[in-house]
C-alpha cells in the first residue's frame, strides 16, 4: 500500500501547485470572526494588496485524525479551483500557515438560513423561486461536470450584495458521479444517498432530493422530521413517504414543484436542467426579488443589532447591579421603562420583533447544532456569510465573549464600549469599513455557543465515521475478494491450458508417430514389392533353365526313340528328311513351351503384383483406420479429463463464491449490529440530553420563581399597606366624630374601644392578606409543578415513541437484510446453476463436435479408400486381368504386414510349380 503524504506537506507534487508559499498574515488584514463550526472559524477579511473583501475559512489539520482532514483539505481545494460559474462561489486561494489552511472565497452576505432567523419567518413563494432558479443553474452547471454537491440546504445557499445566488461548502461535494459515500446533513439526505452503502449508487438527483427539501425550509423555517433525531429522522426519510409542504397559502405549482424534487423514485426525479423548466421556476425575475429582500434583511439586522447595544447601553446608564448579573448569568433581561426624555428607547424596543416564542428559540438552538455543522466535511454556511458591525464599531462585542472573560467588571467594559463607538454616526460608517451582511450578533454568537455546549454534532460525526469505516472495510473486502477470485480464475486458466497444451503436444507428436509408420508402412511396401518382383524373376528365370534342360532331354530321349523306331529298311534321304521334320517340330514346341512359359510367367507376375499391391492396399487402409481409431481414441480420453477438469474447476470457484458471500454477509450483518447499537447509543444520549435541558428549563423555572412570586407578594403588601392606611384615615374621622358627640369622660374608654376594634380588624385584614399570599405561592407552586410534570411526561412519551420507532425500524432493516441475503443467495445459485449448465452445454456440445468430427473423417476415410480400390480395380481391369479375381485372391492371402514376405516367397513357390507341371505335361 503506497505511503500517504505527510499532512501539510506543500512540495509534495500532487498538491504543490493548490497552495501559495505567502504568509497570509501580511496579505490579509481586518480579521473579524463571523461564523464558527466544526472545522474551525471563518473569518471576514480585507486583502491588503487589492483591498478586496474576502471570506477566510480556517481549518486546522492537527491533531487526531490529521491525515483525513487534510485529504479533506485537498479535496476541497481541487473541487473548489475547478468551478467557474456564477451560481458557484469563487476560489480565490489557499494559504498554509501553521498547520492551518487560510481557504480564502468571494465574500457574500448571507445565508437563506439567515434571512429565516433575522425575520423569524418564511419567505415568500416569489423569493423561494428565485432562490431555487440560483441554486439549480449552479447545480445544473455541477451535474453536467460529473460531480455531485451532497450538501444542499438554505444554510449552503448564499447572497452577494447585487442579489446572485451562490452554492457553497463543497467540502461534502463528490467528484465523480456515480457515488456511494454517506455524506450531507440528515434532515436534507436523499433516500438514495442514506441507503446507498446498501442498495446501490446515487448521482446528482440526490441534489435535487435536498433541494426540495430547502424548499420546505424556506417555506416552513425548518425543514420536516426537524423536531426528531437525526438517527430517527434517517430511517424515517429512507422508508415513508416523501414529506410535503404543509399549511401556507402556497400556489399549486409551488406544490408540484416540491412533489417533484421529492420523488422517491430516482428514475422518476427530474434533473436540475429540467427543474429550470418547472413554472415555478421560470416566472420569477429574481434579481429584483432578492435586491428588495436582500435590502429588507439588511434594514432588519440593523435595527435589532441597535437595539441590542441600546439595551446594553442604558444598562450602564441606569447602573444595574441586577441587570448586569442577569445578564453575566444569561438571564433574560427587562428592559426598564424610559423616563421621561430618554428619546423613546422603551418604544423602539417595543416597535422590533426580537422576541420570540419557545419554539422559535428551539428552532435557534437545533438549527445552530445540526443545521449548521451535520455536513460531513463542516459546512461553510458561516464561511461566507458575517455578523453585522454596523452601526456599531469595529470592537464592540456583544456579551458572549465577556462572559467567557469577567476579568473587569461589566459595567467598565460597557462603559468603554460606549465610549469608543461613541459619537456620530460618520465615525461608525467610517469604522465599519464596508462590513455588510444579512447575519445579526445573536446568529453568530448562538452559532459559536451551541458548537461549544452541543455534543449532538460529535455523536453523528462518530456515527457517519462509522458508515464510512464500514463502507471502506466493504470495498476494502470486495476489492481482496475480487482480487482472490481473478487469482483464482487465473490460476484455474493457466491449469486448464497447460492441460491443453499437453493434450496439443501429445496429440501431435501421435501424429507425427502415425506419419512415421505410414512412411515405414510405404517404404516397407515398396521393398516387399521389390524383393517380389526380384524373387519371382530369379524363379521365372530358373523355371526357364529347367524348362530348357527338360527339353533338351525329351529331345534326346524322343531322338533316340524316334531312331529306334524307324525302319532300317527306310531309304537313308526319307529317314534324313523325317529326322529333320521331328527335329524342326521338336524345335517349334520348344519354341512354343517357352513362349508359352513366358506368357504364363509375365501374366502370372502381372497377376501377383496387382494381387501383392491390392493386399498392400487393404493394408495401408487397415493402418490408416488403426491409427484414426488410435488418435481418435485419445482424443477422446483427453476431452473427458479435460472435462473432468472443467467441472472441478466449477466447483471449486462455487465453493470460493460462496465462501465470499458468506464472509461478506457476515461482515455486514456484523457492521449492522454496530451500526444498530450505534444508534441506539446515540439515541439514548439523545434522550439524556433531551431530558436534562428539560430539567434543566424546569430548574431555571424554580429557580426564576422566587422573583416573580417576591413581585406578586410586594404587590400584595402593598395593597395591604393601602388598606391599612385607608382604615386607619377612616379610623381617624369615625374617632373625631365620635369625640365630639361623647362627654369627655367617656372619650377614654370609646377611644380605646375604637382602637381594639381596628387592632382587631387591621388583624383579621392581615390574615386575610397572608392567607391569599400563602393560597398564590401554593397555587403558583402546584401549577409550575403540574406543568413541568406534564412537559416532562410529553417529552417521556415522545422520546419513548422515537425509541419504540428506532427498534421498528431497526427491525425492519434486519429483515430487509436476512432478504437482501437471501436474494444475494439466491441469485449465486442461479448464476453458479447457469454456469453449470453452459458448462455442461459446452462439454456436450464438444462431445458432440468430437462425435461429428470422428463420423466425417471416417466416412471421408472410407469414401477415399473406397475410391482407391476403385482406381486400382479399374487399372488392373485396364491391364487385362480379372479385377475380380484379383480381389478374391488379396482376400485369401493373409494381410498381416509381417508376413509379406512370407507372401512374396509362396507367390514365388506357387510359380515355380506351375512351371513344373507345365513342362511336365507338354505334349510331344
Amino acid at each position: 500500500m503506497p505511503l500517504l503524504p505527510r499532512p501539510g506537506n506543500a512540495k509534495d507534487p500532487q498538491v504543490a501547485g493548490l497552495f501559495s508559499q505567502e504568509d497570509p498574515e501580511r496579505i490579509f488584514t481586518d480579521l473579524r470572526e463571523i461564523g464558527h463550526g466544526s472545522f474551525g472559524a471563518v473569518y471576514f477579511a480585507r486583502n491588503v494588496q487589492t483591498k478586496e473583501i474576502v471570506a477566510i475559512k480556517k481549518m486546522s489539520y492537527s491533531g487526531k485524525g490529521s491525515q483525513d482532514k487534510w485529504q479533506d483539505i485537498i479535496k476541497e481545494v481541487r473541487f473548489l479551483g475547478q468551478l467557474k460559474h456564477k451560481n458557484a462561489i469563487e476560489y480565490k486561494g489557499c494559504y498554509l500557515k501553521e498547520h492551518t489552511a487560510w481557504l480564502v472565497m468571494e465574500y457574500c452576505l448571507g445565508s437563506a438560513s439567515d434571512i429565516i432567523e433575522v425575520h423569524k419567518k418564511p419567505l415568500k413563494e416569489v423569493e423561494i423561486s428565485a432562490i431555487c432558479q440560483g441554486a439549480l443553474e449552479g447545480l445544473a452547471y455541477l451535474h453536467d461536470m460529473g460531480k455531485i454537491h451532497r450538501d444542499i440546504k438554505a444554510g449552503n445557499i448564499l447572497l452577494t450584495e447585487d442579489g446572485t445566488v451562490k452554492l457553497a461548502d463543497f467540502g461534502s461535494a463528490s467528484l465523480a458521479s456515480p457515488a456511494n459515500s454517506f455524506v450531507g446533513t440528515p434532515y436534507w439526505m436523499a433516500p438514495e444517498v442514506i441507503l446507498a452503502m446498501d442498495e446501490g449508487q446515487y448521482d446528482g438527483k440526490a441534489d435535487v432530493w435536498s433541494l426540495g427539501i430547502t424548499c420546505i425550509e424556506l417555506a416552513e423555517r425548518k425543514p420536516p422530521l426537524f423536531n426528531m433525531n437525526a438517527m430517527s429522522a434517517l430511517y424515517h426519510i429512507a422508508q415513508n413517504d416523501s414529506p410535503s409542504l404543509s399549511g401556507g397559502e402556497w400556489s399549486d405549482e409551488f406544490h408540484n414543484f416540491v412533489n417533484d424534487c421529492l420523488c422517491k423514485v430516482v428514475v422518476e426525479r427530474p434533473s436540475a436542467a429540467k427543474c429550470l423548466q418547472h413554472p415555478f421556476v421560470r416566472k420569477t425575475r429574481r434579481v429584483s426579488v432578492l435586491m428588495e429582500l436582500i435590502i429588507r434583511t439588511r434594514d432588519a439586522v440593523r435595527k435589532l443589532d441597535n437595539l441590542q447595544y441600546r439595551r446594553m447601553k442604558k444598562l450602564i446608564m441606569n447602573g444595574s447591579a441586577a441587570s448586569e448579573d442577569a445578564l453575566l448569568e444569561g438571564l433574560p433581561i427587562s428592559p426598564q421603562p424610559a423616563s421621561p426624555g430618554s428619546g423613546g428607547v422603551a418604544d423602539e424596543e417595543i416597535s422590533v420583533d426580537d422576541t420570540s416564542s419557545q419554539d422559535d428559540e428551539q428552532l435557534d438552538s437545533k438549527s445552530g447544532s445540526l443545521a449548521s455543522q451535520h455536513s460531513t466535511t463542516a459546512s461553510s454556511q458561516a464561511s461566507l456569510s458575517s455578523l453585522n458591525a454596523a452601526p456599531m464599531p469595529e470592537d464592540f462585542q456583544l456579551p458572549a465573549p465577556l462572559v467567557r472573560d469577567r476579568s473587569p467588571p461589566l459595567s467598565v467594559q460597557l462603559h468603554n464600549m460606549i465610549q469608543l463607538s461613541g459619537g456620530s454616526g460618520r465615525s461608525m460608517e467610517v469604522a465599519q469599513n464596508n462590513f455588510a451582511t444579512i447575519r445579526t450578533t445573536s446568529i453568530v454568537r448562538q452559532e459559536i455557543k451551541q458548537h461549544e455546549r452541543s455534543n449532538e454534532l460529535r455523536n453523528f460525526t462518530v456515527y457517519k465515521r462509522l458508515r464510512k469505516m464500514h463502507q471502506k472495510e466493504l470495498q476494502s473486502m470486495e476489492s481482496r475478494f475480487s482480487a482472490e477470485m481473478d487469482e483464482h480464475k487465473q490460476r484455474l486458466d493457466r491449469e486448464y491450458e497447460s492441460l491443453r497444451a499437453k493434450f496439443s503436444k501429445e496429440l501431435e507428436r501421435l501424429k507425427q508417430q502415425h506419419t512415421t509408420e505410414l512412411e515405414r508402412h510405404s517404404k516397407n511396401m515398396v521393398a516387399q514389392e521389390k524383393k517380389l518382383v526380384r524373387d519371382t524373376s530369379l524363379s521365372h528365370e530358373n523355371e526357364k533353365r529347367s524348362l530348357a534342360d527338360q527339353m533338351k532331354k525329351n529331345y534326346k530321349c524322343d531322338k533316340e526313340r524316334m531312331k529306334k523306331g524307324l525302319d532300317t529298311s527306310t531309304p537313308k534321304k526319307e529317314r534324313e528328311d523325317m529326322m529333320r521334320v521331328y527335329k524342326e517340330t521338336l524345335a517349334r514346341r520348344q519354341r512354343d513351351a517357352e513362349f508359352r512359359l513366358e506368357r504364363h510367367q509375365k501374366d502370372t507376375m502381372e497377376f501377383n503384383l496387382r494381387r501383392f499391391k491390392r493386399v498392400a492396399v487393404l493394408n495401408l487402409h487397415q493402418l490408416e483406420q488403426k491409427l484414426l481409431r488410435e488418435e481418435m481414441t485419445q482424443r477422446q480420453a483427453q476431452l473427458e479429463y479435460e472435462h473432468t477438469m472443467l467441472v472441478r474447476h466449477h466447483e471449486s470457484t462455487q465453493d470460493l463464491e460462496y465462501k465470499q458471500l458468506a464472509a461478506l454477509q457476515k461482515c455486514k450483518d456484523e457492521q449492522l449490529h454496530r451500526q444498530h447499537q450505534t444508534e441506539k447509543e446515540n439515541m439514548r444520549d439523545y434522550n439524556s440530553r433531551a431530558e436534562a435541558e428539560l430539567r434543566k428549563k424546569h430548574a431555571m423555572e424554580v429557580k426564576q420563581q422566587p422573583r416573580s412570586l417576591k413581585a406578586k407578594e410586594i404587590q400584595i403588601r402593598k395593597q395591604f399597606n393601602e388598606a391599612v392606611k385607608t382604615q386607619q384615615r377612616q379610623y381617624k374621622a369615625l374617632k373625631e366624630h365620635i369625640l365630639q358627640n361623647t362627654p369627655k369622660a367617656e372619650q377614654k374608654a370609646v377611644v380605646k374601644k375604637l382602637k381594639d376594634e381596628q387592632m382587631r380588624k387591621l388583624a383579621s385584614l392581615g390574615d386575610q392578606y397572608e392567607a391569599s399570599i400563602a393560597e398564590m405561592l401554593q397555587q403558583q407552586n402546584v401549577r409550575l409543578d403540574e406543568s413541568q410534570m406534564v412537559e416532562a411526561n410529553e417529552l417521556r412519551t415522545r422520546l419513548q415513541q422515537e425509541m419504540e420507532l428506532l427498534m421498528a425500524y431497526q427491525s425492519k432493516v434486519r429483515a430487509q437484510a436476512e432478504a437482501q441475503h437471501k436474494r444475494e443467495q439466491k441469485v449465486l445459485e442461479e448464476r453458479v446453476s447457469l454456469r453449470r449448465a453452459l458448462l455442461e452445454q459446452k462439454m456436450d456440445d464438444e462431445r458432440s463436435n468430437l462425435t461429428r468430427e470422428e463420423r466425417d473423417r471416417w466416412r471421408s476415410l472410407q469414401e477415399r479408400q473406397r475410391q482407391e480400390l476403385e482406381s486400382f480395380d479399374i487399372e488392373t481391369t485396364a491391364m487385362g486381368l480379372n479385377a475380380a479375381d484379383v480381389a478374391a485372391a488379396s482376400q485369401e492371402v493373409a494381410v498381416d504386414e509381417d508376413q509379406l514376405s512370407t507372401q512374396g516367397s509362396t507367390l514365388s513357390l506357387s510359380a515355380s510349380s506351375s512351371t513344373n507341371s507345365f513342362t511336365s505335361h507338354t505334349p510331344l
